[in-house]
């Protein structure tokens, strides 16, 4: 779709980003909200999560213990999760942040594979996660979307 304005030409793409006469690119404000939206909730998610095992909940505690893991490992995992949390949250590092969580979430899909927990609830949750946080930095983002545009 192109539109003439006062300032000039500009035309916007199937992805949701607005190329001015100019050569400037920018985000449309919708996706850019939504990509914000949808990495806030991963962010907040996994910060709860991380927070639960590195306070050593007894929930968590039972839960790791019910997992297979030794509850004393809960604090180094909930760490790890935390750090990988905060990559993702922090624009700069968010593309690494993105890639750690997904490691730290196939983790969790093959500790439900192994201990034989419902597929669509249990096992695939983590992927659901992933999703998530992949469109939400797919969206706010454009070094994911160029690169994802580049490799077609």
């Amino acid at each position: 779709m192109t539109t003439r304005t006062m300032a000039g030409e500009i035309a916007m793409n199937g992805s949701g980003v607005v190329q001015h006469a100019f050569g400037a690119r920018t985000e449309s404000r919708k996706a850019l909200w939504t990509g914000r939206i949808l990495s806030g909730l991963v962010v907040a998610f996994m910060l709860v999560d991380g927070g639960m095992k590195v306070a050593g909940a007894q929930v968590v505690l039972e839960g790791a213990v019910a997992l297979g893991y030794p509850a004393s490992t809960m604090f180094g995992i909930g760490a790890v999760l935390l750090a990988c949390t905060l990559l993702y949250a922090i624009p700069r590092t968010a593309v690494l942040g993105v890639v750690l969580l997904t490691g730290y979430l196939g983790g969790a899909i093959a500790t439900h594979v192994r201990v034989g927990d419902p597929m669509l609830t249990h096992t695939l949750f983590p992927i659901y996660v992933a999703v998530l946080a992949w469109g939400g930095l797919y969206l706010r983002d454009a070094r994911v979307r160029n690169f994802i545009s580049s490799n077609r």
